[in-house]
């Protein structure tokens, strides 16, 4: 069209199709408040879920009976029915197997969907679920990552879940503590947490993209549990905050059928009950990974640092979110400006990014004193003293004395190369004051001082 100041040139786009984002120049895009914005792998794939109509695992195998279903996996099925729902006991009794199968939600009115063929179906009929896998790899790797030993557990996933559970060597782990708080032997994994985040991987899985569900373990004392599939909740953190069930699901057919079937709950809080149930064992909480559309959770068999974990957990008045924060400061891990500008309001850390470390409040309260110490280290003055009364006790020091002198009493939180650059930096501060001055490869008393 025309106009006073020159052509205009509009442009139609037309509604998104269904679960598909719009796209232009290779790149897709979705509205930031009134304008648009570039979507990242992680969004895309959360258009993707939200727009999905069909539920895969509610999907009809057609030319599938009930001969194709494991009758070890029915029996299993019906024991859990019943243990969930205590007062059909009688009633399951009398109910044959395509009644119990339809009430169990594993069929739809007598027909057998892709979910009875996972949880339940005779390994020999896995192909109905093609190109779609059903397997659970365990695999053992020793303490520099090499494999040592493995499995794979296909259909009825029922049955294989609790092999799978019982191939993890879940060790005793002896607590080397002072006092009475800790007994004295615990297995290294609680078994609740094992199970939830195996059946979660199971019921949240992407099973269309092709991937298998693993458990890693390390003979380092962790179990990483991964699956296909983005996170729908989008993080870790936004399930913790809510507690509270999903609006929506990956798999609801699924997800609904072991729910029915004991393996898990909707009430929303199986992430959270492993973070509570780490947190009072003292043990590292468990450390989600969500990246492309691959979803890991690693969960620590053993005590990081002892008086730091433990003495954390006995504060009252830190909240799961407070411990979660602290628990990246014990792992080394990196904290966002506005993460450690909270926990330094709170007076939890100290220190300089990323070397943050426990505050003098938290070591006063626990009796780490002597951590607090070795973590945050002497003021500047304490250290230069020290460098004065050597050379003067000694008549001159190099360098590889200095190191000697101080390495060990610099804060734990740095590392070699940032304690050899501080000791530069002190010795320097030192020589400005007018203290030491260089003599060769030595520091003596400075000739004004003396």
């Amino acid at each position: 069209m025309d106009h006073v100041d020159g052509r205009v040139i509009l442009f139609e786009i037309p509604a998104a199709l269904q679960g598909i984002p719009v796209a232009w120049g290779g790149h897709y895009y979705g509205r930031d408040g009134e304008s648009l914005g570039a979507l990242n792998i992680e969004e895309i794939e959360r258009i993707r879920q939200q727009n999905r109509v069909q539920d895969w695992s509610a999907g009809i195998c057609v030319e599938a009976t009930l001969d194709d279903l494991s009758e070890e996996a029915i029996t299993l099925a019906r024991r859990e029915y019943a243990t969930k729902h205590p007062e059909l006991s009688a009633a399951i009794a009398g109910w044959d197997d395509a009644t119990f199968l339809n009430k169990a939600k594993l069929t739809i009115q007598g027909k057998v969907t892709r979910t009875a063929i996972l949880l339940l179906g005779k390994p020999e009929v896995v192909y109905r679920l093609n190109p779609a896998p059903s397997t659970i790899s365990w695999i053992l790797k020793d303490r520099d990552g090499l494999e040592k030993d493995y499995e794979h557990f296909g259909c009825p996933l029922l049955l294989s879940a609790e092999q799978a559970f019982n191939k993890i060597r879940n060790l005793k782990y002896r607590y080397m503590a002072e006092g009475t708080l800790f007994p004295e032997e615990v297995d290294q994994y609680d078994p609740y947490i094992i199970r939830e985040a195996l059946n979660n991987a199971i019921a949240h899985q992407d099973y269309e993209l092709g991937g298998k569900i693993s458990i890693v373990e390390f003979e380092d004392s962790r179990l990483c549990f991964s699956n296909m599939g983005s996170f729908i909740p989008g993080s870790v953190e936004q399930v913790i905050r809510t507690d509270a069930p999903e609006s929506r699901y990956r798999n609801r057919f699924l997800t609904d059928a072991m729910v029915t079937l004991n393996m898990i709950d909707t009430i929303g809080s199986g992430i959270r009950k492993m973070f509570l149930i780490q947190r009072k064992r003292f043990f590292p909480l468990p450390e989600y990974y969500i990246n492309d559309n691959r979803v890991q959770v690693t969960i620590t068999g053993r005590v990081v640092d002892v008086n730091y974990a433990r003495k954390l957990a006995e504060l009252p008045e830190l909240t799961l979110e407070d411990i979660i924060l602290l628990d990246r400061v014990q792992k080394k891990q990196v904290l966002t400006s506005d993460q450690a500008a909270y926990l330094k309001k709170m007076g939890l850390i100290e220190g300089r990014k990323p070397n943050f470390h426990i505050s003098v409040r938290i070591a006063k309260h626990s009796g780490g004193k002597a951590d607090y110490i070795r973590n945050r280290g002497f003021d500047d003055q304490h250290y230069k003293q020290m460098i004065c009364d050597y050379i003067e006790r000694f008549g001159a020091a190099k360098r590889a004395d200095i190191d000697a002198l101080l390495l060990d009493k610099l804060p734990d939180v740095l590392d070699e190369k940032q304690k050899s650059n501080k000791i530069k930096n002190l010795l320097q501060a030192t020589k400005h004051a007018g203290l030491i001055e260089p003599d060769g490869k030595s520091w003596r008393i400075s000739k004004s001082v003396g």
